[in-house]
């Protein structure tokens, strides 16, 4: 038998959890004396380590460390199962409240015809609707690079058209053969 799959084996056997939270539980809480609260949050007071093994294994619970730099650790008896679940349920609750802005760019050219630019700037503006940023890039080929003073009037131009929907974040900036620009949503 492989080391490895003995150690998994003694960790079940053991009740123990592998996990990436450094929450002590159990027999690997390493103070010999602790405070204890028990599930219906009364204090039982300050005992030994064996003591609150004993009482939290009597009602079929673990012994879960809350606060292992206070003088003695604060433990918990709770079920250290339902517990994490809890916490897991909460933070997939924040996480489906939070607000998500991805960057979504438009690529023109100096010399886009007007039907091409009234189509991407209403995609620019159903980008902002959305609550997005909106990259607006021109690119430049061969002479075209020698009169950036086209591209900056475009995106004059297209910051303009989406002023009711969204605000300029950073001015036209030249790098390389690229200008670009990025252009943020009105706050509600």
């Amino acid at each position: 038998m492989s080391d490895l799959f003995r150690k998994n084996v003694d960790c079940i056997t053991r009740r123990c959890v592998i996990s990436k939270d450094t929450t002590n539980i159990n027999q690997a809480i390493r103070s010999s004396e602790v405070r204890v609260i028990d599930d219906e949050n009364n204090q039982l007071g300050v005992m030994s380590l064996n003591a609150a093994l004993h009482a939290a294994g009597e009602q079929g619970l673990d012994l879960v460390e809350v606060s292992p730099t206070a003088k003695p650790p604060v433990c918990r008896i709770m079920d250290y199962g339902k517990y994490k679940y809890q916490q897991s349920k909460r933070a997939a609750e924040a996480k489906k409240k939070q607000v998500r802005v991805e960057l979504k760019e438009v690529k023109m050219r100096p010399k886009t015809d007007i039907h091409d630019y009234q189509f991407k700037v209403k995609n620019a503006m159903r980008f902002l609707g959305e609550g997005n940023k909106v990259k607006v890039t021109i690119m430049f080929r061969g002479r075209e690079v020698t009169h950036p003073e086209f591209g900056r009037k475009l995106l004059e131009r297209v910051a303009n058209d989406v002023k009711e929907l969204g605000q300029v974040e950073s001015w036209p900036n030249m790098s390389g053969r690229f200008m670009s620009m990025v252009i943020s949503p009105l706050k509600k």
